[in-house]
């Protein structure tokens, strides 16, 4: 079947996309859904379809196409294509096979994370993998095939062993921990090219912090300069092809906020594998709120790290945190950096818990490293941060990634703001993490930088009714009432006082 096209100048975010018109695809038999080989002389595309019942939209002896499609065909408007059905592919059978149950084999595995980074599978079913990982988790050997297969399907940073690498598990406003330990352990000789996501759900992602202050967007050869110059980056990894399938998936996840054990696993690994890393230390929170609310779950998946980091040649440092509240005082990307530069700086005002955390982090990194002895990796951090050592590595690595450090003060936050007060006399029992992003993201988080919360008290501290609680900022007026609103039916319990 010979069609005309028709440019719709829209991109489908990935998976190509082609509409016919009702009747060519009966005569087709073809239905929504299925694929399509489109040839224009040797180029070929295959795309999935959708069937359009508007003759104005699409007429009859017409294909509208996506830009994906044109891009790949090099077509332009008018020209005439070639159309015939195409069958599924190969992992469409194999996801079915793990929804009925069953284990998968590597190269089942490898072939559905193929087809998923050549965008060669649908939304749906891609979601249908993920959903049958969820009801169905994954055995040790298909986690650790699905690790090595993201790697293998994307880029691959080298780096000379040993490499050193951190990352949370997340589920805790703030925890700004990473731009505190990354200068700390880069001082001591450690190489660690940290690469770091944007935020999805929480009110600022180390990416996003990170940003505030210094470019972020780097292509390989460049992070691997900037890491040659000062022995690490601060980046997003959202610029290079490190395990693309797993970018994929995550995006699928979150509209039903599905985050299986398994996948998680990999997503992570994967990850820091892709950046050569043989030494990761990390953070699992764990308490009311967070992602791991009981120590039995946590030390089950502290277990899983280290069992799949024998398999793959990767030594794993499993720390157990306070997840039960948000750490540090800002949430939201200056607010948070505002935090980092205060504990960088040694300043009077910085907040203590995001502090302590990191030099415990920073600590235990380097006693992996061997610098130190077990025990002592905490000394050593605190020399390099109280020396001012830590700051002069912080600033190199910004400078380097073409930033600039600033004063705290200079960075402005939202010129719009709301105090929230204590409603009752009494001791905080509770904050609640989650509801602390919500009302964050309601106020513009994490895309206005300036937006956000800061916590004027903490866990364990006696208020009185009317004393401030946190501020809430905004770069606009509407977001703010928004936040407020939220803020306000839901303040006894995103701050619990008894």
């Amino acid at each position: 079947m010979k069609l005309k096209v028709i440019d719709l100048d829209i991109s489908s975010g990935s998976t190509p996309v082609a509409i016919m018109n009702e009747s060519d695809a009966r005569k087709l038999d073809a239905h929504f859904g299925d694929r399509i080989s489109i040839r224009k002389g040797q180029k070929r595309a295959v795309a999935i379809i959708d069937v359009c019942p508007n003759k104005r939209i699409v007429p009859s002896g017409k294909i509208a196409l996506f830009k994906e499609v044109i891009s790949k065909l090099k077509c332009k408007p008018s020209d005439y294509i070639e159309i015939s059905l195409e069958k599924k592919p190969d992992s469409v059978m194999m996801i079915k096979k793990k929804l009925d149950g069953a284990v998968l084999s590597d190269s089942e595995i490898r072939q559905i994370v193929s087809d998923i980074v050549e965008n060669k599978l649908s939304d749906s079913e891609i979601s249908y993998f993920i959903g049958a990982c969820y009801i169905k988790p994954l055995t040790f050997q298909e986690i650790v095939s699905l690790t090595k297969a993201m790697v293998e399907t994307g880029d691959t940073i080298a780096f000379e062993p040993p490499v050193f690498d951190i990352h949370c598990i997340g589920g805790v406003a703030g925890n700004r921990t990473t731009p505190i330990v990354v200068p700390i352990v880069a001082e001591a000789g450690l190489v660690i090219p940290k690469t770091s996501s944007r935020a999805i759900t929480s009110p600022a992602g180390t990416a996003d912090t990170i940003e505030v202050i210094a470019p972020v967007s780097f292509g390989i050869s460049e992070i691997k300069e900037i890491v040659k110059k000062t022995g690490a980056c601060l980046v997003w990894g959202g610029d290079v092809s490190l395990a693309p399938a797993d970018d994929k998936i995550i995006r699928l996840e979150y509209p039903l906020g599905i985050d299986s054990q398994s996948q998680l696993l990999a997503s992570i690994i994967a990850k820091k594998k892709s950046v050569s890393a043989t030494h990761i230390l990390i953070d699992i929170p764990v308490g009311k709120g967070s992602k791991m609310e009981s120590m039995g779950k946590a030390k089950a998946l502290r277990e899983q790290f280290i069992k799949i980091g024998k398999a793959l040649n990767i030594n794993f440092e499993i720390m157990l945190s306070d997840g039960s509240q948000p750490i540090g005082n800002g949430f939201g990307a200056v607010l948070e950096m505002r935090d980092v530069l205060r504990i960088l700086s040694n300043s009077t005002s910085q907040p203590t818990d995001l502090r302590e955390k990191s030099l415990k982090m920073a600590g235990l990194m380097l006693e992996m490293s061997k610098k130190v002895k077990r025990g002592q990796g905490y000394a050593l951090a605190k020399e390099i941060l109280q020396s001012g050592r830590a700051m002069q590595k912080f600033r190199q690595i910004i400078e380097a990634q073409g930033g600039k450090v600033p004063k705290e003060e200079e960075l402005k936050l939202s010129k719009f703001s709301y105090i929230f007060c204590a409603y009752n006399t009494g001791r905080i029992v509770h904050i609640d993490s989650a509801l602390i992003s919500q009302i964050c993201r309601l106020a513009g988080t994490p895309r206005d930088k300036a937006a956000g919360i800061y916590m004027h008290k903490h866990v364990d501290e006696s208020v009185n009714v009317g004393e401030p609680l946190m501020t809430l900022y905004s770069s606009s007026r509407e977001k703010l009432s928004e936040a407020i609103e939220l803020l306000k039916n839901v303040g006894f319990s995103t701050v619990v006082i008894k």
